[in-house]
């Protein structure tokens, strides 16, 4: 008998927000896009419960919440979110959190910067 692993994600979750070591950065904002991943070992026959899975309209909550609260590094806003994601949802094994900053001030075109978090439990 095997093992059935189950994933439930959020990406491409837009945000403007204020995140930036630089103070013009936590002025003017930024768009980010936020990709959540999460896996969990699923014990049931697929039952139509929502208790049985991740909650994926709370993941979005969990990253909304965080993103509104201006930080310097985006690395502080994916720790709060899987720290959250990770409390909350104790059957999770996996989640990867990855934040990309759309056109970050660098004096050059770049397309984004990224940071991403994976945890193991």
């Amino acid at each position: 008998m095997g093992t059935i692993s189950q994933k439930v994600s959020l990406e491409g979750a837009r945000f403007f927000s204020f995140h930036g070591f630089y103070p013009e950065e936590q002025v003017l904002g930024a768009e980010f896009i936020l990709d959540i991943d999460t896996m969990l070992n699923v014990h049931g026959d697929g039952e139509d419960d929502l208790s049985n899975t991740v909650n994926y309209v709370r993941l979005f909550q969990i990253a909304s919440d965080e993103m509104e609260i201006p930080r310097k590094l985006i690395e502080t806003v994916a720790h709060g979110i899987l720290d959250r994601i990770r409390h909350e949802f104790l059957a999770v094994q996996y989640i990867r959190v990855s934040i990309r900053k759309m056109h970050p001030p660098m004096g050059a075109e770049v397309k984004n910067s990224a940071i991403e978090l994976i945890f193991k439990r």
